[in-house]
């Protein structure tokens, strides 16, 4: 087949920011980025490493999801799209890529524009887990910081940016334990990422990150990953935050905190691995997904982010979770590739 593989790439990356631009997110300019601005974004070693995973078995163009990519995609005609664009400048950016794939009737990975957009929106996510009684943690949102704030929740809570991924917008900061600490970090996110707010109840359970791959009856659940917080350093605070994921835990640290397969007991683990099954199918997820998990104080396991465009890096020294689940289960890193382009190919009817 003739394959696209489209994608954003961390600016870092390549010293071409003209590809890039124009990027303007959360008032940021060009020569003025926050610390996460591209957190959600790919470097060339994973690029090119889903590059050739694809080109094992099928002929490969590769486009940036910038504002040239719908020309490229209609002068291209692929079979198929591999989509891991994150998009750019607005709180739909996921959904982008996917609009434009449907409007030239051009099949792609993944889960369709509707969910991309529902996903990156934790407060709608969650109205509609609350809805399908799936437990997702007790939640308020904030869009205003200038006029009282009240909540009859108890402390201490999670205050981060209402639409983000890859930990953008949450840091040690972001758990407050009293009304102070709230109001400053409220004005923080709505400042700095040009969002409202979403409050959650901190909930001090373990937590589990859980990869899933196929469709309807072929749907499966990769080896649960636990990121145990028992092995976190004394002074961080027990949130996968973005100095956890970003700054303690590169390829060059021993930031081994990460647990797959899991620890259960067969019970708690056929819970996690069921309400993860509701989830992905309540929100029309296609093809694979990453669905993180936390326990409340009664061990009972609540739904805390989904992330249908899964981090794929593929050195097993960097901690990327959907990998690091598929190799326990004995797939390697092109088998992973190949495995949701075939359940994509699969439901486009292209086998």
């Amino acid at each position: 087949m003739n394959v696209v593989v489209t994608y954003n790439l961390k600016p870092e990356s390549d010293t071409s920011y003209k590809e890039l631009s124009p990027v303007q997110t959360n008032n940021v300019t060009q020569t003025e980025y926050a610390i996460d601005t591209f957190a959600e974004w790919d470097t060339w070693e994973t690029i090119n490493a889903l590059r050739e995973a694809i080109e094992v078995y099928h002929d490969v163009i590769m486009i940036n999801a910038n504002e040239n990519a719908f020309e490229k995609f209609k002068k291209a005609k692929p079979d198929i799209v591999f989509n891991i664009a994150e998009g750019i400048n607005c709180l739909s950016r996921e959904s982008q890529i996917p609009a434009m794939l449907d409007m030239l009737q051009i099949p792609f990975t993944g889960s369709d524009a509707l969910t991309l957009g529902i996903c990156l929106d934790k407060s709608r996510t969650k109205e509609i887990l609350s809805y399908h009684k799936i437990p997702t943690p007790k939640f308020f949102v904030v869009d205003n910081y200038n006029i009282p704030i009240n909540h009859s929740f108890n402390f201490p809570l999670i205050v981060k940016p209402k639409s983000e991924g890859s930990s953008r917008g949450i840091f040690s900061s972001s758990l407050v334990r009293h009304n102070d600490e709230l109001l400053t970090e409220i004005k923080r996110v709505i400042d700095e990422y040009d969002q409202p707010a979403l409050i959650e109840e901190y909930l001090p359970g373990r937590e589990f990150t859980v990869s899933v791959i196929g469709n309807d009856s072929e749907t499966k659940v990769l080896p649960l990953v636990e990121i145990r917080y028992d092995k976190f350093p004394e002074d961080v605070e027990h949130l996968y935050s973005y100095e956890a994921k970003w700054i303690l835990d590169t390829k060059e640290s021993d930031f081994d905190v990460f647990e797959c397969p899991a620890s259960l007991v067969e019970e708690l683990k056929e819970n996690i691995e069921e309400i993860v099954l509701q989830t992905f199918k309540v929100l029309d997820c296609k093809d694979w997904s990453r669905i993180d998990v936390r326990l409340d104080k009664d061990g009972i396991p609540n739904i805390i982010e989904i992330n249908p465009l899964p981090g794929i890096m593929p050195d097993p020294n960097e901690n990327s979770s959907f990998p690091k689940a598929a190799r326990v289960a004995g797939i390697d890193y092109n088998q992973m590739i190949q495995s949701v382009l075939y359940a994509a190919c699969k439901r486009h009817n292209l086998l």
